[in-house]
């Protein structure tokens, strides 16, 4: 292979009159997106902009977040996907640390683009949605003529996603063609019979994440299925879009289930064209499994995966599946269970185990990947990636953080995060970045910030502040201010006032303590 998207076309070859893409009651053939994409490609040619240049993507699911996808594949270049939920600040590292020298934004969000563009190597600025001084129309920035893909390395970078590390500090990571490529292959053959022609896949989880991305949208780009881009989770839209679409596959977040499963109306709803499910993100709870196979008749398969595995590494199947597992390594990747001196820990005989009567010390390590899907690593951070991976048995093993146990027969099974990451609604915080705003507040003299548990997203984000002795900020006022700086959902959904944070000698925080109150 010399480039992801030859694959692609391919496809558009065998499948040119079905549709790639339906949204809002429109259709786009498989040959009508290619041909954009090649416009977009020639576009971003004729302004100097090709093979190794980096173009940030800056939208919700829309069609034009995939012809500029894969027209920047087609031109050679590498994709810098951004949450359209970040503001000015948090785009500001993205753009800067990557280098990128394009922006395709949502025309509500091209002022934060400009905001930051003398920051950065951002040259040119594309609207999607509405013509806005400084940016360029998304269709009139379409070229005329149609440029033809361009070779790439397998082991050339494909996309550079950003994920936070425990500092809070976006890294950038590394995925080449061969990764996303190996990736989608690999998990095309988890539904019975793999992803075909004929299927429907709804758009829920975002495009700027991997998950839906990789998983979800190049799934059916290289499958000849049509993709139905959601900007937007609403349950009930969704759930009529899966009975009247006639929707086959949906992949999701546990919160975006647990959505579903508490409508009033749910039973309701019919799925009769449903016939694979996928969660992840996120451990699901049990009870939204059960109750979601109770309600439609359809298996909900767990997975899993990181944005530095391209992501998925290990997936349940209708045929082989333990409940409360993440499932057994995809075909091609390589998993085990480490202490820390890296010796495999023994395996149970059968999981899932009664966690509470265990001894989960004898029996839990740190879960590792070794395969194709693996990133090459993180950009320009040389001392990242050595505590990323270690070199073992002349394989190259990438660290998840993630502790957790397997059984024999290669089920595994994650009951931990050995780092303070939030996971929320699928999504990562990190909160020291939520500190490190707090701590800009000034009548904020300390703080911290914790996972609490939430019934819909999994756990939800709580700040313990203590305030200064003059403060005329309420609780209220601080999580205002965290909404107006971040993403919504890394803001705190509780803050609390408090006299002091619990501490050890050495000074840090004692976050188990805030945890447990």
């Amino acid at each position: 292979m010399t480039n992801l998207v030859r694959e692609v076309g391919e496809t558009v070859d065998a499948n040119p009159e079905s549709p790639a893409i339906a949204y809002q009651g429109t259709e786009r053939t498989y040959e009508e997106f290619w041909e954009r994409a090649g416009q977009f490609a020639q576009a971003l040619e004729d302004r100097g902009i090709g093979e190794g240049d980096r173009v940030g993507i800056y939208l919700p699911n829309l069609p034009q977040f995939v012809t500029a996808f894969y027209g920047t594949l087609r031109a050679g270049g590498i994709i810098v996907p951004m949450n359209p939920q970040y503001k000015a600040r948090e785009i500001s590292h993205m753009l800067g640390d990557s280098g990128a020298k394009a922006v395709v934004s949502l025309a509500d969000l091209v002022p934060n683009v400009l905001e930051v563009q003398d920051e950065t190597d951002v040259e040119q600025v594309v609207s999607v949605g509405a013509d806005v001084e400084g940016a360029t129309v998304f269709d009139d920035f379409l070229a005329d003529d149609t440029k033809d893909v361009v070779d790439r390395a397998d082991d050339d970078i494909a996309v550079q996603p950003y994920t936070s590390g425990t500092t809070g500090t976006p890294k950038g990571v590394l995925l080449t063609h061969h990764n996303l490529a190996f990736t989608t292959r690999a998990n095309a053959i988890v539904p019975p019979g793999g992803f075909q022609a004929t299927d429907r896949l709804i758009g829920t989880l975002p495009l700027f994440h991997i998950y839906g991305m990789s998983v979800v949208m190049n799934g059916a780009m290289y499958s000849g299925g049509t993709y139905y881009p959601v900007p937007e989770w609403d349950a009930p839209t969704v759930m009529d879009q899966l009975e009247d679409d006639g929707i086959t596959i949906m992949f999701a977040v546990p919160a975006m289930f647990n959505d579903m499963i508490n409508q009033p109306d749910a039973a309701e709803y019919e799925f009769e064209a449903l016939r694979f499910a996928n969660s992840g993100g996120a451990s699901l709870p049990l009870e939204v499994l059960d109750r979601f196979e109770e309600l439609w008749d359809v298996q909900l398969n767990e997975g899993y995966g990181l944005t530095e595995t391209s992501p998925v590494t290990h997936a349940n199947t209708n045929d082989a599946r333990r409940k409360g597992s993440i499932g057994q390594p995809l075909e091609g990747v390589e998993a085990k269970i480490v202490d820390e001196h890296f010796d495999e820990v023994p395996r149970v005989t059968e999981g899932p185990i009664d966690e509470e009567a265990a001894d989960l010390h004898e029996i839990t390590g740190e879960l590792v990947i070794h395969g194709p899907n693996v990133m090459k690593e993180y950009y320009g951070l040389p001392e990242a990636n050595e505590k990323a991976f270690t070199e073992a048995d002349g394989k190259r093993w990438f660290h998840t953080g993630d502790i957790g146990y397997w059984d024999e027969d290669n089920f595994f099974y994650v009951v931990d995060r050995e780092k303070h990451m939030i996971v929320t609604g699928g999504y990562n915080v990190y909160p020291r970045e939520v500190e490190e705003l707090l701590f800009e507040h000034e009548d904020v003299s300390d703080a911290a910030v914790v996972g609490i548990p939430d019934d819909r997203r999994g756990e939800t984000v709580k700040a313990f502040v203590v305030p200064t002795p003059d403060a005329d900020a309420t609780p209220e006022d601080i999580k205002q201010y965290c909404l107006t700086n971040l993403a919504e959902y890394k803001h705190p959904r509780e803050v609390e006032f408090v006299r002091e944070l619990p501490r050890t000698t050495t000074g840090k925080v004692q976050k188990f303590e805030l945890r447990d109150e």
